[in-house]
């Protein structure tokens, strides 16, 4: 999800919830405890430079278990980081504290946030000589008039 996007969001609903992609509520007194941009320069495994950016939003919860953020206090939080971005709409990053810091896309679903999941790929599946996996359905696959049938000792 955009930063646009979630701003647009956050300005249609009254109340603010973030579920994780299991389906757990994240506890309603979270806090926003950063906004910032990410950016990653980096060389990937078929030897190209990348640089990738990304708004960066961490969720925390602590013990003040009455804390509520509006979600009209979100969008104010954001806006008084614009200057940070340059006006860049950059997609949204979700840093949340588990076992580990989750690093979690965004989407909104039934007027609620929820965190996805987020994965690592090579970059550069062509050099590695990584192909890709394609699909067949059983169903269209030719039977073979040499295959073996069951009862006729070939195997």
């Amino acid at each position: 999800m955009k930063l646009s996007e979630f701003k647009n969001q956050l300005e249609k609903i009254s109340e603010l919830t973030f579920f994780l992609p299991n389906g757990t509520k994240v506890p309603s007194h979270f806090h926003i405890t950063e906004v910032g941009m990410i950016t990653k320069q980096f060389t990937d495994c078929g030897n190209t430079f990348r640089t990738t950016k990304n708004a960066s939003l961490q969720l925390w919860t602590s013990v003040d278990f009455d804390h509520r953020l509006e979600p009209k206090k979100i969008v104010q939080i954001i806006e008084s980081t614009d200057a940070l971005f340059n006006g860049e709409d950059l997609d949204i990053e979700i840093e949340y504290q588990q076992e580990t810091i989750g690093k979690y896309g965004l989407d909104f679903i039934n007027n609620q946030f929820v965190l996805t999941n987020t994965k690592t790929d090579c970059l550069a599946k062509n050099n590695c000589g990584i192909v890709e996996k394609v699909k067949v359905n059983l169903s269209e696959l030719a039977t073979k008039s040499n295959s073996c049938s069951p009862g006729s000792n070939c195997c």
